[in-house]
């Protein structure tokens, strides 16, 4: 079994269970990230108000709505990111050997060198991945009418224009989504907010820059240890991995919103502030009926469940890729390997 595919194994099986851990805060998070109206309680409360209101409301389930498309969506993320990741890495740490044998260089991978290997793998990822993404967001976006109120006491004749988008009564399934996409715009509507979804690889670029410079000088600090380099705990990586995202989340949060807002069913309304023609069409037209507070709506919300699904990614897959290296080749000194040697 090639590193490669150890490594995407193992991203997606760690991509999995965080993404159970975190998911009734995503649901909150893609709410408070579409919502356009000021008043309404997904614009200015917070998480837990969030979470308490969609219970109250909708009930339990609606906190998972779209849990199946997204675990899919999140194993064949995290697995093709990290089997190109790592296809990229080995690449880019070959060159790095061949240019220290020429004198150039100490042979370790550098800072620019990761930030392309990150974005390369993330732009592979954003291409393949993107029509599940879509489907994700629009069932996450999707309300039920209010439990105790009839279809037609939800709101006035306005509100009924603007939530009847996004509100049904009906169930609303996986296969509706895709009808849903095809009617709007073919195959093409698979692919809305791929191009903020591809500006957004700059987001793991700079977290696994972030998260591989910190490994490095940790790593450097216990060279002389008698547990030597490879001696970290999970623990560790766990904190490594919060610290690179939380980075990385606070630097490209608005592309995340734009992306959301043209992903999600548009409005129904003639409201030209409620639909949007394209990224710069909506970064436009957020900015100036939104103000610059809108680019980071729902940012607190995906600080807190971006860097702990982050952290826990980390930590599971690094011991799922030593666990699988030692059942593949019962061989233990294999386990210090790849990823975790010095010249990285």
């Amino acid at each position: 079994m090639s590193d490669a595919l150890i490594n995407g194994l193992a991203g997606a099986g760690g991509g999995i269970i965080a993404q159970l851990l975190t998911y009734p805060l995503q649901t909150v998070n893609a709410r408070q990230q579409t919502e356009r109206d000021p008043t309404k309680p997904a614009f200015k409360d917070g998480a837990a108000r969030q979470l308490y209101l969609v219970v109250k409301s909708e009930g339990w389930e609606r906190l998972y709505g779209g849990l199946m498309p997204s675990l899919v969506g999140t194993a064949a993320s995290q697995g093709v990111y990290y089997y190109f990741y790592q296809i990229f890495r080995n690449r880019a740490e070959a060159k790095a050997l061949e240019r220290s044998r020429r004198g150039l260089g100490d042979g370790s991978v550098g800072m620019l060198q990761s930030l392309t290997v990150a974005a390369l793998s993330g732009c592979v990822n954003v291409l393949l991945t993107n029509p599940i993404w879509v489907v994700v967001t629009r069932m996450q976006t999707h309300r039920k009418a209010n439990k105790q109120q009839s279809p037609q006491g939800l709101t006035c004749a306005l509100d009924k224009a603007m939530e009847a988008a996004i509100t049904e009564t009906t169930p609303y399934k996986t296969i509706d989504v895709f009808q849903e996409l095809y009617k709007e715009a073919g195959v093409l509507g698979f692919w809305k907010g791929v191009i903020p979804a591809l500006i957004m690889v700059s987001n793991p670029a700079m977290q696994f820059m972030l998260y591989e410079t910190l490994l490095k000088k940790l790593k450097k600090r216990r060279a002389s240890n008698l547990k030597g380099a490879d001696g970290l705990t999970a623990l560790e990586i766990f904190l490594l991995g919060a610290v690179a995202k939380l980075g990385a989340t606070v630097v490209t949060y608005p592309l995340l919103v734009v992306k959301a807002r043209l992903q999600v069913k548009q409005r129904i309304d003639d409201d030209k502030r409620h639909r949007y023609k394209g990224t710069f069409d909506a970064f436009t037209k957020m900015v100036q009926y939104e103000g610059l507070k809108g680019m980071y709506k729902g940012m607190g919300t995906k600080i807190v469940q971006s860097v702990f699904a982050s952290a826990l990614l980390f930590m599971i897959k690094e011991e799922l890729v030593k666990g699988a290296r030692l059942l593949v080749t019962g061989n233990i000194s294999l386990v210090k390997k790849l990823p975790s040697k010095p010249s990285r």
